[in-house]
């Protein structure tokens, strides 16, 4: 999530009411997770585990609940709980605005786009042209749809992520300040659920069709042409390069790669990154190794039963 206008070191240790490490006037450009931060973000760390990888990321300021030494180039935000504190920053720069109509005013829907009857838009939500959005949608704010997109009914775009923190008085969630974005040609299905971006967008490339029952993660990236059947559950920051073609019931665990052209069979579980090919089981396995492996124990368990 990029600022509208940069902020300094201080003015960021201000809202926070925390220390800094670091030159008060140190340039602070937006907010974003260890797996896509750049220059001038802040990444916030709260467990030892994530210190060096926080520390030694492409992030130049770290929110961090430690006094360590702050590598070169780089500032340090000292807070007792970073967690909290990053909530408070997409508070205040991406506040949570309440729509006063069914399809605010400030939406924008391109020439020729059809909005069913109790559909929902959401603020700030951009909408291209020759879009066919259906009855009871929800797409909530600052969604972008590129032209020729379809979503069929009861379908929701830009829901919260699933992103929690464990506390001893119950789960404290990780407020969402990213966006979804469908580019040009996309279909997405009835009754399917896309998690907006925790910082970033949650992105399905042109081309791309979603079935029914579908739910996309939150900060994952699909890319162009690909094909997800109905029951696909696909985990937050998930990279599925471009036409993957994933069939029913398939689960794919968060932050992972799965390479261009890659087939997984229905009911395949993904819980590593995948290079191009055919899958199939749960944990998932190349497909025609996994039918030999079956063929010979049916041959096995034959013979037996002779």
């Amino acid at each position: 999530m990029k600022f509208k206008q940069s902020q300094t070191l201080q003015q960021i240790a201000t809202l926070l009411n925390v220390e800094f490490v670091g030159e008060a006037s140190f340039p602070i450009t937006g907010i974003n997770e260890i797996h896509v931060v750049e220059k001038g973000d802040i990444v916030f760390v709260d467990h030892p585990k994530y210190y060096n990888k926080a520390l030694n990321s492409n992030a130049t300021t770290i929110l961090i609940n430690k006094d360590v030494a702050c590598p070169d180039g780089k500032t340090l935000l000292i807070s007792d709980d970073p967690f909290r504190d990053f909530n408070k920053i997409t508070k205040h720069f991406n506040p949570f605005i309440a729509s006063k109509s069914v399809i605010a005013e400030s939406a924008i829907i391109g020439e020729g786009s059809i909005i069913q009857p109790n559909a929902f838009i959401g603020e700030n939500v951009v909408i291209g042209k020759n879009c066919i959005i259906h009855a009871n949608v929800s797409i909530n704010n600052d969604c972008i749809l590129g032209d020729n997109v379809i979503v069929q009914s009861n379908s929701v775009l830009g829901s919260d992520a699933f992103y929690y923190k464990k506390r001893p008085e119950g789960y404290d969630r990780l407020i969402s300040g990213g966006r979804v974005i469908l580019e040009d040609d996309v279909e997405i299905g009835a009754c399917c659920t896309i998690d907006r971006g925790v910082t970033g967008d949650t992105t399905l490339g042109a081309g791309t069709k979603i079935d029914n029952h579908v739910q996309i993660g939150h900060d994952t990236l699909i890319g162009k042409k690909c094909l997800i059947a109905a029951l696909t559950a696909v985990a937050g920051c998930v990279v599925i390069e471009d036409e993957v073609t994933v069939w029913g019931q398939v689960g794919i665990s968060s932050g992972i790669s799965i390479e261009t052209g890659t087939v997984l069979m229905a009911k395949t579980g993904v819980m590593k990154s995948l290079k191009k090919g055919v899958y199939w089981g749960s944990p998932s396995q190349e497909y025609r190794k996994k039918m030999r492996e079956i063929i010979h124990l049916k041959n096995i368990t034959d013979k037996d039963k002779k």
